[in-house]
């Protein structure tokens, strides 16, 4: 089984990076490809509650990658994690086979909360560099993350996902009609203030009984 993933492993690196020569070239230097290897064996030790071991054998990992994978991910054969530096994949992640994960990538969780609290990453999926997946909700097959982008909540089947915090910018290549896409939460936020603002001018009208005159705005004389 070991083996068979490491060819999975291999073979996904050749068939997603253009700059890989061989698959000899692969195994001898890339450090995702190392990095998913040492998992294995640290998952294997923490599977038989061997935990100390297993988290030992993932810091040690960590160390030569770059790349800290919990021992309890749960992580298919096929995947490719380019370049890897900085990558982050909590203890309840799962991660099945064609994803490619870029640099600066955190598979991660929100809080302090109990079982699943890291997410599901469907095949296919890609996870562009920098992007936080934080939460124990599924991304669904063939979804792409952009860089940078903070998605917090369940993403579809084929979606783009981009921004902070993430949002649905394309499904299939088109563009969604979701309410997501017509909300401007800054201009909510706005109009939410200037209604609060209205209600405090309308109760001192009434403290004062007389009209409220608001000062104008850049030294402009109030008018008495």
């Amino acid at each position: 089984m070991f083996f068979k993933r490491l060819r999975q492993d291999i073979n996904a690196a050749k068939r997603n990076d253009p700059a890989a020569r061989n698959k000899f070239e692969i195994w001898l230097t890339y450090s995702g490809v190392h990095a998913l290897s040492w998992h294995r064996g640290a998952q294997f030790f923490y599977k038989i509650k061997l935990k100390l071991l297993a988290r030992m054998i993932s810091q040690f990992a960590k160390f030569l990658t770059g790349i800290e994978i919990h021992p309890a991910a749960k992580i298919e054969g096929g995947v490719f994690i380019d370049h890897g530096a900085g990558v982050v994949i909590g203890e309840t992640a799962e991660v099945k086979s064609g994803v490619v994960i870029y640099q600066g990538v955190t598979l991660g969780g929100t809080g302090k909360e109990k079982g699943k609290r890291h997410p599901t990453i469907e095949k296919d999926c890609i996870i562009s560099a920098g992007a936080k997946v934080l939460g124990g909700f599924t991304v669904g097959e063939g979804a792409k993350i952009g860089a940078g982008a903070v998605v917090l909540k369940e993403v579809p089947p084929h979606a783009t996902v981009v921004g902070v915090p993430g949002r649905v910018v394309r499904i299939k290549g088109e563009k969604p009609d979701l309410l997501q896409e017509k909300a401007d939460p800054n201009l909510e936020e706005i109009c939410s203030l200037r209604s609060r603002v209205a209600e405090l001018e309308a109760a001192l009208v009434k403290l004062t009984g007389g009209e409220f005159q608001p000062c104008k705005p850049h030294g402009g004389e109030q008018k008495e």
